[in-house]
């Protein structure tokens, strides 16, 4: 029978075949169930691809995109926007889209404008910052959630805070299937006169596979003929990253155990019609997953609404479908329950039987017949939802009110890339990379981050020893002669020159002055003074911009604590009217900077002219310190309003293009450090969403919406490419991110410290 609806086409989103994956059945299935009983209804798919050649979809397959391109999720929303689809039916689970937790998908669904039933594949009771973040705005995005389970209802509720009227609960759907005895198949498997185990689906370690394995040599005791077959392929992803070595260790487990003879592994990807066979053919289906947090399961509702009696570990799904003797639940990694269940089972006909038949009949309502009437139920109450909402002023609100958590301050990865030495320059992934060595410019980084952290009052590190170091590497680094730091020295500890680059002179400055203004050690506090007071006069004979700022910066933070500093003052004084004349000479009206290129570390131009205004009331670099951060932070922000630093690939010409990639840590610190200072003088929070911005570079909000932070190592990538994230986490992009968070988290604390000041040294 043919039922009727004023829904006229239906679009649906997610994997799909020939991908293989439980989500691209899911969805192919519940096409085909749509299109079977509703004729009339135009239906087609936009498949997301996990590589970049795709795959040979079927006609139905109208428009795909491509999990890590970001632009492809927005031409999508275009296309479905254009294609006058009544609903949009999209299959949810975080590890197929891209972005931190999925969040991509956000950004398609935020330009639609069709309404859209989400199907919740996983709902996490304990979810991260990020995946809490994708699946509350996923639920305001949506007019309509389902989920398959109560328990998912009921975490949706509980734990996202998703009103109940907006959820509906729809089984998983299965085939329809007579109910047979398994003998009827046998002999198309030679297995007549056995019994048959079944396991089926995508292989991967935490399908608890090899805790069947270890239950069945007390099985096959009693039971000698019993086969167990393990169907499915491993997982594509799992083979891409570690190849067959699971399924060749259940293999090595199997014949330890003695029990080869009665294995049979199926390395294939079956189609529905040949899987039906396969579930004919068993006596008993096992779901052994490892844990309990999984709301849903294809491959059990399949064998369970076959009518198959199951053996399952309680996980979510699992324990609510086996209830009141649907099914046998055991205990996660108990062999031994496992074994004594199959064998209470085996051993006891009537009861297996009596088992199946209640699984079967209970079955009936799952089938995809009855499934996709309730889809079509859903997606007509999604089109009489309010559609009033403003997708634009949701947009905002995610960008500038939801933002993302700050992550907790880590230091593992700093103290992995520090000896006793210093802190190393590079990394080969986490790992120290020796054969580079050390330098200045790292440790004055590093010097500047133990003083913010210690000043943050980060417990539990020893901070201050790690001071100490990099304090004594630019001590010996310090050349008396040139009355210049060295940079660069080898793992042997030898120096590779005798006098280092302009900007590394002034990035120890900096740390110098860092240390003078604001360390808590007495003997840290006199030691940079003395070496800052010695190497500062130097700075005069440089050229580099870069330089000039760095040292202006180290200036001021010396300040905090020794402000009389006449010598110093004067320093400061001729440095800010180089900066003044360099952009007087070569700013315009579209043009706001102080030389014909953006390159590096731009924002620090900017940044010491406002510290200018505020420290040494000089109005004119405090104008010309906001004007050119503005249209700095103009120049790198995207359309969509992310933070898009200039790309060290050909930085910014005037009249030219600026690159976009590669990405560097150190112009998001830049940024946030300038916005922060323009923020603490102006009061005006355009700044701090600014700072705000740029920070969440680091946390993936950017142009491919990878996370540069490592929160498992604590490091941070060393850049953005066009097409990745470069993977190694070396000591300049993770002291980038350390202090770049130092400083968001001692904004609180500045503004009050500026708070008591007299208004009139606030602003100028």
């Amino acid at each position: 029978m043919h039922l009727a609806s004023e829904i006229k086409k239906i679009a649906l989103i997610g994997d799909y075949l020939p991908r293989k994956c439980g989500i691209a059945t899911f969805t192919a299935d519940l096409r085909s169930a749509l299109t079977e009983g509703y004729p009339q209804i135009e239906s087609f798919v936009a498949p997301v691809n996990d590589i970049t050649s795709g795959y040979e979809y079927p006609d139905e397959a109208r428009f795909e995109f491509n999990e890590n391109d970001l632009d492809s999720y927005r031409r999508t929303a275009d296309y479905l926007n254009f294609s006058n689809a009544d609903v949009v039916c999209l299959q949810h689970e975080y590890g197929i889209y891209g972005g931190p937790a999925g969040s991509f998908i956000l950004a398609l669904l935020r330009d639609l404008r069709i309404p859209v039933v989400t199907t919740l594949h996983t709902i996490l009771q304990e979810p991260g910052v990020d995946q809490r973040r994708v699946l509350q705005e996923l639920s305001v995005l949506s007019a309509r959630l389902v989920v398959m389970t109560e328990h998912g209802r009921s975490m949706l509720q509980k734990i996202y805070g998703v009103p109940p009227e907006k959820i509906d609960l729809i089984p998983h759907g299965i085939p329809d299937m007579p109910f047979v005895d398994p003998n009827f198949y046998k002999d198309q498997f030679d297995v007549e006169g056995k019994h048959v185990l079944l396991t089926f689906g995508l292989l991967s370690p935490n399908k608890g596979i090899e805790n069947v394995l270890r239950a069945l040599p007390e099985v096959v005791k009693v039971f000698p003929n019993l086969v167990y077959i393990v169907l499915g392929a491993t997982h594509p992803n799992l083979v891409r990253e570690h190849g067959e070595a699971y399924r060749l260790s259940l293999e090595r487990l199997a014949k330890d155990l003695g029990i080869k003879r009665n294995i049979s592994f199926y390395n294939r990807f079956v189609e529905l019609e040949e899987l039906k066979e396969f579930l004919g053919v068993a006596d008993l289906y096992i779901t052994p997953y490892q844990n309990a947090a999984q709301t849903t399961s294809g491959t059990l509702a399949y064998a369970f609404g076959c009518g198959k009696a199951v053996i399952s570990t309680p996980y979510w799904h699992a324990a609510e479908l086996l209830k009141d003797d649907h099914g046998l639940l055991v205990p996660f990694g108990d062999s031994k329950a496992m074994a004594d269940a199959i064998l209470s089972l085996l051993q006891d006909d009537s009861r297996r039987h009596a088992m199946r038949k209640r699984a079967y009949l209970m079955g009936r309502e799952m089938v995809w017949s009855k499934t996709a009437q309730l889809y079509m139920k859903s997606f007509e109450k999604a089109r009489r939802s309010p559609t009033s909402v403003s997708l634009r002023r949701l947009k905002v609100k995610t960008l500038a009110e939801d933002r993302l958590e700050l992550p907790d301050l880590r230091l593992d990865h700093l103290n992995r890339l520090s000896d006793s030495t210093g802190i190393f320059q590079h990394a080969i992934y986490s790992l120290p990379d020796y054969h580079h060595g050390y330098c200045v410019d790292d440790n004055a980084r590093a010097l500047i981050a133990t003083v913010l952290l210690e000043e943050l009052e980060v417990e539990g590190r020893d901070l201050h020893r790690l001071a100490e170091t990099y304090a004594s590497f630019m001590q010996y680094a310090y050349n008396p002669e040139k009355k210049r730091f060295r940079n660069f020295m080898g793992y042997d500890r030898r120096w590779l020159e005798e006098e280092g680059s302009e900007d590394s002179q002034g990035r120890a400055l900096w740390a110098l002055g860092t240390c003078t203004g604001r360390s808590n050690h007495r003997d840290l506090q006199a030691w940079s003074a003395q070496l800052f007071d010695r190497a500062l006069p130097s700075i005069l004979d440089t050229t580099s911009p870069r330089a000039w700022a760095f040292t202006l910066l180290g200036i001021y933070e010396y300040f905090r604590r020794l402000s009389g500093n006449r010598s110093a003052a004067q320093i400061r004084d001729i440095l800010t009217e180089r900066l003044i004349g360099l952009f007087e000479k070569a700013a315009t009206d579209d043009w706001l900077w102080f030389e014909d290129i953006l390159t590096y570390a731009n924002a620090r131009l900017p940044e010491v002219l406002i510290l200018a205004g505020r420290w040494a009331d000089n109005s004119r670099a405090y104008d010309i310190g906001l004007r050119s951060l503005r249209w700095l932070v103009s120049v790198q922000k995207t359309p969509q309003g992310h933070f898009r630093p200039i790309g060290s690939n050909g930085f910014y010409p005037r009249n030219g293009k600026a690159a976009k990639f590669d990405q560097q840590p150190i112009e998001a610190h830049a940024t946030i450090s300038a916005c922060l200072e323009a923020y603490r003088t102006t009061k005006d929070t355009f700044w701090q969403d600014e700072a705000r911005t740029a920070f969440e570079w680091f946390l993936g909000r950017n142009d491919l919406g990878l996370p540069l932070y490592d929160p498992k190592t604590g490091g941070c990538c060393d850049g953005l490419h066009i097409d990745r994230v470069n993977q190694n986490q070396g000591a300049e992009s993770t002291l980038a991110y350390l202090i770049s968070l130092s400083e968001m988290e001692l904004l609180e604390h500045d503004l009050k410290s500026f708070q008591k000041q007299p208004e009139a040294e606030v602003a100028v």
